[in-house]
């Protein structure tokens, strides 16, 4: 049976009819840029995930550089960045200037190491960034009291946890600000570029709102530099189309979760760990093994999609290799990178489909 890595299509088709019309709704209304579609979403976002507030914005990297803004960071600071993720997480601190300190992730979860974090703190450490990944959120306890103990920025990077919860409560209201994504291929994925900015804190979410729109306090009077931050309202008009199917998309993740979990018993093989104070929105469902390339290749002769997600870690990227982070200091990152290899999971897969995948995987001698 042929399983797709991905197939966005499914649910594009699904949509249709409804997303076209909200796209057109927005076109002749000349709702372009920002406006009611994107005001909707905001209030939509903030109110069904449990947010006190959102600002829609241009991409999932832009509230990353606003929050970066906001954290003072500049030349001469340090922001540590967990080495396993999208290379995203570490362009704020780039973007102004800081210097991206990485850090180790946890065996099984791939978040941050309150351990490693700690070691990586120096007298020139501003602020962090916790990263969601995979949709499991990170253990935000440990870490915000070591980030509180030495006065850290603390930006919550939750591109791929929309929905996710630490102890009861949505990721993404224990640091000082919070970022999410809207590109097509997240949990909620619009037609294009999209993300949102959140903040439990008033002040910083005014701010953010400020430099959104280029510092404008008035029309063309800027209190502060600011940047073009604005989501489009084609953007806000989908994502006003899908938000209401989030949850049911997430149980669906769920489910395909646990059905991997309690079906795939590969020798060798590391599923993601389920600790008990996560609730993960499953992104992606990622597993280790030491023959990680031969799998795959069995897996392809299965008709079964995978992908490496990520191949390499951020301190080995080439663009950071001016930091100094060879290979080998990040033992846990360069593991997982080298064997990691990411299983289907999107809500439209039938059960026969992971059925097929679970057989496909237990088949790999």
């Amino acid at each position: 049976m042929k399983v797709p890595f991905l197939d966005l299509a499914l649910q594009h088709r699904a949509l249709r009819g409804e997303a076209l019309a909200a796209l057109a709704a927005t076109y002749d209304a000349n709702r372009f840029c920002l406006g009611s579609d994107v005001e909707d979403f905001e209030r939509s976002f903030a109110s069904t995930l449990g947010y006190p507030n959102a600002l829609g914005m241009s991409s999932g990297t832009s509230p990353i550089h606003v929050a970066s803004m906001i954290g003072g960071f500049g030349p001469g600071d340090e922001v540590i960045v967990p080495a396993f993720t999208f290379i995203a997480s570490a362009w704020g601190a780039s973007y102004v200037g800081a210097r991206p300190v990485f850090a180790d992730i946890e065996e099984g979860t791939y978040t941050l190491d309150p351990a490693a974090l700690e070691a990586a703190i120096t007298p020139r450490t501003k602020g962090l960034v916790v990263v969601h990944l995979f949709g499991l959120p990170a253990r935000m306890d440990e870490i915000m009291a070591i980030a509180r103990r030495h006065g850290l920025f603390v930006i919550e990077d939750c591109a791929q946890a929309v929905g996710a919860r630490y102890k009861g409560t949505p990721v993404g209201l224990f640091g000082d600000a919070a970022t999410f994504s809207f590109y097509p291929t997240k949990n909620l994925g619009g037609c294009g570029e999209g993300g949102a900015f959140v903040s439990r804190r008033p002040d910083i979410h005014e701010r953010a709102k400020l430099i959104r729109v280029h510092g404008m306090v008035k029309r063309y009077h800027h209190g502060i530099v600011g940047g073009n931050f604005r989501m489009d309202g084609f953007q806000g008009a989908v994502l006003n189309v899908k938000l209401p199917h989030l949850a049911a998309w997430t149980a669906r993740r769920r489910a395909i979760a646990g059905r991997y979990l309690a079906g795939i018993r590969l020798d060798g093989a590391t599923l993601p760990s389920t600790p008990g104070h996560g609730e993960s929105v499953y992104h992606q469902f990622t597993i280790t093994h030491p023959r990680r390339d031969a799998l795959r290749a069995h897996l392809e002769k299965r008709g079964v999609g995978t992908d490496l997600i990520y191949p390499v870690p951020l301190h080995l990227q080439e663009c950071f290799a001016p930091l100094g982070q060879g290979k080998g200091s990040l033992p846990v990152s360069e593991r997982v990178a080298d064997s990691c290899v990411s299983l289907p999971i999107f809500p439209e897969l039938t059960d026969a489909q992971v059925d097929s995948v679970i057989e496909a995987v237990n088949a790999f001698a």
